[in-house]
């Protein structure tokens, strides 16, 4: 199973008024860590489908939104709950290590 993807017309329903906690997943398509990460969040996503939403967001396609949460480098992971910001990942790492910044949610 892989991300669904989310975009500026679906934000508000898909991530703010979401009922549990919603990792986002700020990527590109020309971004090489971008694609190396995105296995490894299917993979989270489908061991933990009860706990956790993994969507995904175009940066390029969706600008407005990568400037509004300050998306300066990616691959970059927000989750979300409540409509607010709970945690931020930075960078391509490994299933244990993306395991461990999401024990909070999926532990």
């Amino acid at each position: 199973m892989s991300a669904k993807a989310t975009s500026s017309s679906t934000w508000n329903q898909d991530v703010l008024e979401a009922d549990g906690p919603v990792l986002v997943d700020f990527w590109a398509e020309w971004c090489g860590p971008c694609r190396m990460v995105a296995p490894v969040l299917d993979e989270i996503q489908a061991e933990n489908p009860e706990k956790i939403t993994v969507l995904k967001l175009n940066v390029d396609e969706n600008p407005d939104l990568a400037m509004k949460y300050q998306i300066t480098s990616i691959p970059a992971m927000k989750v979300f709950q409540g409509g607010e910001v709970k945690t931020t990942i930075i960078g391509a790492k490994p299933k244990f290590a993306l395991e461990q910044d999401l024990a909070a949610f999926i532990g």
